[in-house]
């Protein structure tokens, strides 16, 4: 399975510790010895760094502060997933942890850019105390003891939680997944949608892929390979979004010259739209996530 990961396109591989690897101590640590061994032996196939990351086991675990000492030896893991974060306080806690490295000198690494940590709310209270973790920042400072880089949620570690009942209509989640998306864009930050666990039935995976987005994640966990391509291709501008923005950016920048604020704008038939500086910022945003994505942006309008 590790030799199989690097085959993958997507746009990050995270490395499990946690929850996909049985609870005991033998298992745990073999599976932590085997990825450091993998990590560190095939470092000319690896991927860039970036699309590595590592899911710790939470810090009220024995085996965290073992693996978080392991994994910060190694300069192809730029990010680490931080499962349970149920308050600031649990980001204060791995915070000291890379800053007592980091002090400690332990290893090769000298890092010139700060570890990434993506919180995991996976629960009530994680959901409760939102805001506060979403607005964290380590007392050592980002490069000594990491930088909060996005909020991804565990839907089914929270119906475990909370007693909510999953149906396939996600509306028992719409709430949480809203608060979620809304607070990471409140502080910057990325915000990761749930797993779709009906990892064969890709219909309904592409139907939760777009209400994701449309809520307003900025990407979404594949748990099987399969998934990659659909989310991939629905958690960017579509061509016909794509087109709309453009139009209307070509558009109004032609009204600005003529001093004109705000203007109305037909696309493909549909209904006349009025378009003014509202509108203008979300379609620099689509233009923004299209040229990301390495997507064709049209210059030329009739």
């Amino acid at each position: 399975m590790l030799q199989k990961s690097l085959t993958t396109l997507s746009d990050v591989i995270i490395y499990d510790l946690e929850d996909s690897v049985p609870p005991s101590a033998t298992d745990k640590n073999g599976a932590r010895d085997r990825l450091i061994n993998f990590l560190t032996s095939r470092t000319e196939e690896l991927p860039p760094s970036e699309r590595i990351a590592i899911r710790l086991n939470s810090i009220n675990t024995p085996f965290f502060r073992q693996d978080i000492s392991q994994a910060l030896q190694l300069p192809s893991i730029k990010t680490f997933v931080l499962p349970k974060i149920h308050s600031p306080h649990d980001l204060h806690i791995v915070s000291q942890e890379i800053y007592t490295h980091s002090q400690l000198g332990s290893g090769p690494v000298v890092r010139d850019e700060p570890i990434n940590i993506v919180a995991s709310i996976e629960s009530a209270r994680a959901v409760f105390n939102l805001g506060g973790i979403a607005g964290w920042q380590s007392e050592h400072g980002p490069l000594a003891g990491g930088k909060l880089a996005g909020l991804l949620f565990a839907a089914e570690d929270y119906c475990a939680d909370t007693s909510v009942i999953r149906t396939p209509s996600r509306r028992e989640l719409l709430y949480t997944r809203s608060k979620i998306a809304i607070t990471a864009k409140a502080f910057g930050l990325q915000a990761i949608d749930m797993v779709c666990v009906n990892y064969k039935d890709l219909k309904y995976l592409e139907e939760e892929c777009q209400d994701g987005r449309e809520l307003g994640f900025t990407g979404k966990q594949a748990i099987h390979p399969t998934q990659v391509d659909i989310i991939q291709a629905t958690f960017v501008p579509s061509k016909k979004e794509i087109v709309r923005a453009a139009r209307i950016l070509h558009t109004m920048a032609k009204a600005h010259s003529s001093q004109k604020g705000a203007i109305g704008l037909t696309v493909e038939g549909g209904p006349t739209e009025m378009i003014d500086a509202p509108m203008i910022k979300q379609a620099e945003n689509i233009v923004r996530v299209a040229k990301a994505a390495g997507l064709a942006i049209p210059e030329q309008f009739d």
